[in-house]
């Protein structure tokens, strides 16, 4: 299940069992085999949401997102009847640059902007509310200096996604220390 990288570390207990269960969907189900072959997860971690509840986050490497997506909906579903009605959330592991990062002599150029902070911040978004579409977001910035995002999903997903909605602004805080709200438009 784990990429074959002489600096992996070693899985702990709950990235185990995470790996473990995606081993027995692989060869229980039918409809998952051939796609979850050549899949696997790069970490798996455990978020407190508040309230009690908890909240799966897999870690995927960025060039198996794609793939992950294409299963994600019963992927999701049957890891949530394995862990107990916990969320799971499918992130794809990417990489921030900082301002200073310099090049090689061999590739010259600037930094991507697809590895800015900014760039990773709203693509971490957009794979936390996957497969709903962010239709518009705003930044409103209180008068004790706060800043609060609002998202705004697809209105056709509220009644899937509502429910959610709490676990995903705890699991975006976490990742992002960033404060998020979750509105549907019409």
């Amino acid at each position: 299940m784990y990429p074959s990288i002489s600096a992996v570390q070693e899985p702990d207990e709950f990235e185990s069992q995470v790996a473990q269960e995606l081993l027995n969907l692989e060869m229980t189900s039918t409809d998952l085999k051939a796609s979850l072959r050549d899949l696997y997860i790069t970490a798996a971690k455990e978020v407190d949401c508040g309230a009690g509840s908890k909240a799966i986050i897999l870690y995927v490497p960025y060039k198996l997102q794609k793939s992950f997506q294409k299963i994600q909906a019963r992927l999701i579903r049957e890891l949530e009847k394995k862990f107990s009605g916990r969320h799971v959330v499918i992130v794809a592991q990417r990489n921030i640059l900082g301002k200073s990062y310099a090049r090689s002599q061999k590739t010259k150029g600037l930094r991507p902007r697809s590895r800015t902070l900014t760039a990773v911040q709203d693509a971490i978004l957009e794979d936390i509310v996957y497969p709903t579409e962010i239709t518009g977001k705003r930044t409103r910035c209180k008068v004790d200096g706060r800043r609060i995002l609002k998202v705004y999903l697809d209105g056709r997903d509220q009644a899937n996604v509502e429910g959610r909605t709490d676990t995903y602004a705890a699991i975006y805080g976490k990742l992002t220390n960033k404060q998020v709200s979750f509105i549907f438009s019409s």
